[in-house]
């Protein structure tokens, strides 16, 4: 990453900074806003050892050039969404000490259903499933960061996210329509790439009785998700057939490549539909029931840049380019080439006692299903597989979880506030892929391939706010979890493999600790401990790797990892604005990553790459946290944040490499971190017109826990990024509003594995009443 831009974004914060400070000393009295963030409409930070960042859908409606759910959180403090392009289904969420690939360390929740698909710990098919809660029917979304809350499981470790959707007080109908246009040249790819989104919703309360239904529809084209490329031979060769059009590259660990193609072109249809009921007795309790449903038909694409002698493209074979001879395998574009169709269904229900008296309750129950998960792939060549041919079926069917959570508060016993609870959770993964005679239509074949397996687990906690002055408030809690996996099963038919796994299982408890100090009315200063297991998926445990003629499952006795998280922050408030500064280190001990190492004995030489136990690693870093209103000039909004995170292996005795990855940076975890965002409102305007700019800064990463992959800027390279976005967003009366934007107005040109977008356009149109 270029200095400059670091300079340029530590400028900025330091000025936002000096003029924030300067801002809040010139104001008097508390805005309420910063003593009441409600978390998932029920408590507030108060109540919670966790700190709490939000923002609720009409300030996101203002800053944030948003199509997709998760654009709501982009500038929430040291957060980032892997999303590649809009409508993106594997966008898992990166907290400041969990990178990209540890998405089982987040929650995330709408309305108490589970979105996080703790079936693996990846950015694919265990990415959050952010789509069954369309952007429409989003009220606020608040983040809960570290495991310092006894009501969380331990993976929580990076973050908790809560969604909140709406319910009417009246009879409402609502509507949306977005649009996005992103103008995409990399290699031999430049074209133009478009999303549009339609999406709308009705809804009443009558007496007792609150009802909505929403619809969500969108269209999305996306720019390559990856390239087809091939190491350079050794040596200069005149065999294989003339081509041209490749491009010369280097990739992530400074080897010469050739960059033939463009694969992973998404063309994505997706459908959300929402409905919500919610039904109060009078005097005890509110009923709440929820459910929606998921469909998409996404059909991806490849793009060869070669060309052969005569013009005609070419896709597979022994090629001549430059003087170098390449075989191109027929995957190199098949595999990328594919059609996912899904409908998912999420439902829960909730009872949640009414009324402000000493005692409370609440039982939710949810459930996330794949009633259809079906992803079919040619194994022939193109062009030949764009017109049907032998290939693959991958069914997911089946897969899901369910949880089930009772929670209870008594506040009245002097100047405690004590909370108890019991949760159940049960993940069940099912993989089933089938050979076919045709990948387009045809009916599913033999068996190839089965890998399932369950996860469940139970848990009790308990948590004591005790107000030990009016000043000082402590909390202890502690969560007891008694945790299994069993019905594993690897089954191949080729390399052969039949494997029931053996069932394991553990019982464990996580402590949790805070202090809470109000020295003054403008100042907090808090204190928080928090122990954590975050317990193997099914796919970590039950994974297939090929070796050879070989198929093995290397562990299915992982171990949980240990996480012990500590964070001193201190925040002053004052009037229309905030400061919060935090110093935060997390050790985990069996770190569950990705590494190299033997896996047969009758290998003793050869790695495969496989999740494993780490011993030990660590992260420090500090937090920075800003913002303010009327800065300079009324109506002149500002905000910041900066997060420096140092992420390292501290100890790795997994042979032959372990040893010499200790002192190495965390995968995925960048050290630098930083968001600035100002909006104006001008005065004149009675706020109807906000003009809105944001940067955002990220630092490169590593991709492996040797730091080996030193080239950044490349294909599967993990770079940094300066991305600056602008919007202008205009209430034309109480019911239609107006907006127009720009994302990455400076084309950053950045690679994070993937290639992301480039400058887009995005406009919307938005009608409530």
């Amino acid at each position: 990453m270029p200095v400059s831009r670091r300079l340029l974004a530590g400028a900025s914060l330091a000025i936002l900074g000096a003029l924030l400070v300067q801002g809040a000393a010139a104001q008097t009295g508390r805005d309420p806003r910063f003593e009441t963030v409600i978390v998932n409409g029920q408590r507030a930070p108060a109540d919670l050892p966790a700190r709490v960042e939000g923002i609720t859908a009409a300030d996101a409606a203002v800053l944030v050039n948003g199509v997709n759910t998760e654009d709501m959180i982009k500038y929430l403090p040291s957060l980032f969404v892997r999303k590649r392009h809009n409508g993106d289904t594997q966008d898992p969420i990166a907290t400041r000490t969990s990178g990209v690939g540890a998405s089982a360390r987040s929650l995330i929740y709408a309305d108490g259903i589970l979105l996080s698909s703790l079936i693996g710990n990846n950015n694919t098919t265990a990415s959050p499933r952010w789509g069954l809660a369309a952007p429409h029917d989003v009220t606020r979304i608040d983040v809960l960061y570290g495991p310092f809350a006894a009501e969380y499981a331990g993976n929580s470790i990076g973050a908790v996210v809560n969604i909140t959707t709406r319910m009417p007080e009246q009879f409402e109908i609502y509507a949306d329509a977005t649009g996005a246009v992103q103008k995409f040249t990399q290699y031999g790819t430049s074209d133009t790439y478009g999303t549009w989104q339609i999406a709308g919703g009705a809804g009443d309360r009558m007496g007792n009785f609150t009802w909505r239904l929403s619809a969500n529809h969108m269209e999305s084209w996306g720019q390559p998700l990856s390239y087809a490329t091939l190491a350079r031979p050794a040596n200069p060769s005149s065999t294989g057939a003339a081509a041209i059009g490749a491009f010369d590259d280097l990739n992530r660990t400074g080897m010469p490549i050739a960059v033939i193609g463009a694969t992973g072109l998404e063309h994505q249809v997706q459908d959300t539909d929402t409905l919500k009921l919610a039904y109060e007795i009078p005097d005890l309790a509110i009923a709440t029931y929820t459910a929606s449903v998921f469909f998409q038909d996404n059909n991806a694409v490849s793009q060869t840049y070669l060309r052969g002698a005569a013009g005609a493209p070419v896709y597979a074979g022994t090629v001549n380019l430059g003087g170098y001879a390449y075989t191109i395998p027929a995957s190199s574009f098949s595999n990328a080439v594919y059609n996912l169709g899904q409908t998912h269904l999420a439902q829960g229900l909730s009872l949640k006692s009414m009324g402000t008296g000493d005692f409370g309750w609440e039982i939710v129950a949810s459930s996330y299903n794949y009633l259809n998960d079906t992803q079919r792939v040619p194994t022939v060549a193109l062009p030949a597989a764009t017109s049907g041919g032998a290939g693959s079926i991958t069914r997911l069917t089946g897969t899901g979880w369910y949880t089930l959570d009772a929670r209870a508060v008594w506040r009245g016993w002097a100047d405690h506030e004590w909370s108890l609870g019991f949760h159940r959770d049960q993940e069940m993964f099912s993989q089933n892929r089938f050979n076919t005679a045709d990948w387009i239509g045809g009916a599913a074949g033999s068996l190839a391939a089965r890998n399932s397996g369950r996860t469940a687990t139970n848990a009790v906690w308990a948590q004591d706010v005790w107000s030990v002055l009016p000043e000082l408030k402590a909390t202890i809690g502690a969560r007891f979890e008694d945790w299994q996996a069993y019905d594993g099963v690897n089954y191949s038919a080729s390399p052969s493999l039949n494997t029931r796994q053996p069932q394991i299982a553990g019982q464990y408890v996580s402590p949790k600790a805070s202090l809470a100090w109000t020295p003054a009315q403008d100042w907090t200063l808090t204190a928080s401990y928090g122990g954590a297991y975050r317990m193997p998926t099914v796919t970590e445990l039950y994974q297939a790797i090929t070796t050879g003629a070989v198929l093995s499952v290397p562990n299915p006795n992982l171990k949980p990892e240990r996480a012990n998280s500590y964070e001193l922050a201190g925040q002053y408030a004052v009037g229309d604005g905030r400061v919060r500064l935090s110093l935060f280190e997390e050790v985990i001990g069996n770190a569950l990553i990705s590494q190299s190492a033997p896996l047969l004995a009758s290998q003793p030489t050869t790695l495969f790459n496989y999740v494993q136990n780490i011993d030990r690693v660590r992260s420090r870093g500090i937090e920075f946290v800003a913002e303010q209103n009327d800065v300079l000039l009324e109506g002149l909004y500002l905000s910041g944040t900066f997060t420096f995170v140092d992420a390292r292996i501290e100890k790795n005795s997994v042979l032959p490499f372990g040893p010499t990855t200790i002192g190495k940076r965390l995968p995925h975890v960048p050290q630098w971190r930083a968001n600035l965002v100002a909006t104006y409102r001008p005065p004149a305007l009675d706020g109807r017109l906000a003009l809105t700019a944001g940067g955002r800064y990220s630092d490169r990463t590593f991709g492996t826990i040797d730091n080996s992959d030193r080239l950044a800027h490349t294909f599967q390279g993990f770079e940094g990024f300066f991305v600056v976005d602008v919007r202008a967003h205009y209430r034309v009366d109480e019911n239609w509003s107006v907006s127009a934007g720009i994302d990455n107005v400076n084309n950053d040109k950045y690679f994070i594995f993937h290639p992301f977008p480039q400058r887009t356009l995005v406009m919307g149109i938005h009608y409530a009443q």
